[in-house]
């Protein structure tokens, strides 16, 4: 069992010592530690710890807000954690310690009230979208050519005129031309 730290900062010019102190203190043998904003998806530092977990080890944070910037994207970290039958903590969120029986009853929770909000989101999506179509309104991208013009492409190729000439004067590509 290993104990891992994890330290990030958002920029170049803060400064990580402040929780590099805090997790040794509480015992973290290895910390990645990464001056990145969290914000982005590629934090190569969280992804190597991730890839090192092993059963039994304890991923260590001063914050929740080092480890994920949403609440879905903690979860989510939170959870690969446990698959990997590691366990979380958070130094400054006590309640957020997956090593006991009451971090792990906070955990389920907000993971089922963020799946939850998850279904919410879908389904108001989709009634909003159900209804949209109903009163008539088109989806995805406009279509480049008018129902004329794509009329008036077949003909012309039936007549014999290379794609590349009909797709030339629309202005679209030759593909297009040969799907109609």
């Amino acid at each position: 069992m290993a104990v891992v730290g994890y330290a990030r900062v958002s920029t170049q010019d803060q400064n990580l010592a402040g929780q590099l102190e805090a997790l040794k203190a509480a015992g973290a043998e290895t910390i990645y530690r990464e001056k990145i904003s969290g914000v982005r998806a590629d934090r190569p530092q969280l992804a190597k710890l991730m890839a090192s977990l092993k059963a039994g080890d304890v991923v260590m944070v001063t914050k929740l807000d080092r480890l994920g910037r949403s609440t879905r994207e903690l979860l989510e970290l939170i959870e690969r954690i446990g698959q990997a039958g590691a366990a979380f903590r958070s130094l400054g969120d006590p309640l957020f310690d997956t090593t006991s029986s009451q971090g792990r009853l906070v955990a389920t929770l907000l993971a089922a009230i963020a799946a939850f909000e998850r279904d919410l989101i879908i389904e108001r999506t989709s009634d909003g979208r159900k209804r949209a179509m109903a009163a008539g309104k088109k989806f995805g991208r406009k279509p480049k050519l008018s129902d004329y013009q794509r009329e008036e492409a077949i003909k012309r190729r039936a007549e014999g005129e290379t794609l590349a000439s009909i797709a030339k004067s629309y202005a679209v590509d030759i593909s297009m031309i040969s799907r109609l």
